[in-house]
């Protein structure tokens, strides 16, 4: 065969792919890094906590299963329970540190407040303010078992308890040894100058002894969170200037007391709340046991939740982060939202428009005005005998 037969009967072979291939991978190579990169930095804003916090929607909690009623001694009567199907919700918001990546995602979500240090703690510390939390808790569960006992007529009282610090006067403050440095919010006042003052009138008495500029020596006890035994805490004991009131130049010790106020029951009242500080669920708690200790479903239709604090005159105290309890209620499914007569006109503006039109929230001034709606709402009416 000549090699000119051979040219015209052969196929021609097919061109090599290696440039087309290495195209390819020039395009693919950069877009693999560029992804690893983003989902490398996305894990490090989501581990890095930084100098910003959350005020964001939290949950709408039935008070009803954290209840407890039991006898003060042997063989004590602990009245008859009626257990709430449809008891009431006390609502809650979240505050906590965030991350690069839940910083940006909060300032994306239009009922999520960024925070900084200053616009979420003020002049408190973290750990201050977490104090405050638990003993204003405290003080809401007290003051709503002496209202709805008294309200019940069985025989409530309140009685002065220990002396904590709510908060520390630093205006005017001596600049030597003053309570302003050397003591911290949540601790307890046992002793002035050796003298045992169990309350703040006993502290009282014993401040009187002194004239601004005088030493005084306190003993303290560290504060003790909710989930802490209070027979472990060791006192101390610290030498304070009595100062100046800066509002009328009387001698002070230079803070501002808790309300730690005990009620004395016939029974023992427990309504557990473990992590959860606040005075704001001081309504909610107060209708949770008026519902409780009567017959017949006193929230009516539907499902009813409420926020606002609670004083011992029964009347209802304003609340922050409403916008942000009132999404939680929406996504609880609950109907009736009652809240403080207190919230300004933006506010109810903003937690009308989170909650939706399937959400009816109503202002209430006081407890009784709380129990109307509630009868509106098709709720059973106290007995005639309640105040």
């Amino acid at each position: 065969m000549t090699e000119e037969l051979m040219n015209e009967e052969s196929v021609p072979l097919p061109q090599p792919s290696t440039s087309a291939d290495l195209r390819t991978l020039r395009i693919a190579l950069p877009l693999i890094t560029v992804s690893w990169m983003i989902l490398l930095c996305i894990l490090v804003m989501a581990a890095v906590r930084i100098q910003r916090w959350e005020l964001a929607p939290g949950e709408a909690m039935a008070v009803s299963p954290r209840i407890g009623f039991a006898p003060t001694h042997e063989g004590a009567a602990v009245p008859k329970r009626y257990v709430a199907d449809n008891g009431i919700r006390f609502v809650t918001a979240f505050g906590g540190q965030l991350s690069a990546l839940d910083s940006v995602l909060g300032w994306i979500d239009p009922h999520v407040r960024v925070d900084t240090y200053v616009e979420h703690f003020g002049q408190q510390t973290p750990t201050s303010s977490r104090r405050l939390g638990f003993q204003a808790m405290t003080g809401a569960k007290q003051i709503a078992e002496y209202v709805a006992m008294s309200k019940l007529g069985l025989g409530a009282k309140l009685e002065e308890g220990p002396v904590l610090i709510e908060e520390l006067v630093c205006q005017g403050a001596p600049s030597v040894n003053s309570a302003c440095v050397n003591l911290q919010v949540g601790e307890q006042i046992t002793h002035l100058n050796g003298v045992a003052t169990p309350t703040l009138s006993r502290l009282g008495v014993e401040l009187k002894k002194h004239k601004v500029g005088d030493s005084i020596k306190l003993t303290v006890l560290p504060f003790v969170a909710p989930t802490e035994d209070p027979n472990k805490r060791k006192s101390q004991i610290v030498t304070v200037t009595v100062m100046a009131n800066p509002d009328d130049e009387r001698p002070i010790i230079g803070f501002i007391p808790a309300d730690t106020r005990v009620t004395r029951l016939p029974f023992e009242v427990n309504i557990t709340t473990t992590d959860i500080g606040g005075p704001s669920a001081g309504l909610a708690f107060t209708l949770a046991l008026l519902d409780e200790l009567t017959p017949g479903n006193l929230m009516g239709k539907g499902r009813v939740s409420a926020t606002g604090t609670m004083d011992e005159n029964q009347n209802v105290g304003a609340i922050g982060a409403l916008e942000q309890k009132a999404i939680a209620v929406r996504d609880s499914g609950s109907t009736l939202f009652l809240v403080p007569a207190g919230q300004s006109p933006e506010e109810m503006k903003a937690a009308r428009k989170a909650a939706g039109a399937g959400v009816r929230i109503v202002q209430v001034a006081t407890l009784d005005a709380a129990l109307k709606e509630l009868r509106k709402n098709g709720g059973v009416a106290l007995p005639a005998t309640v105040k």
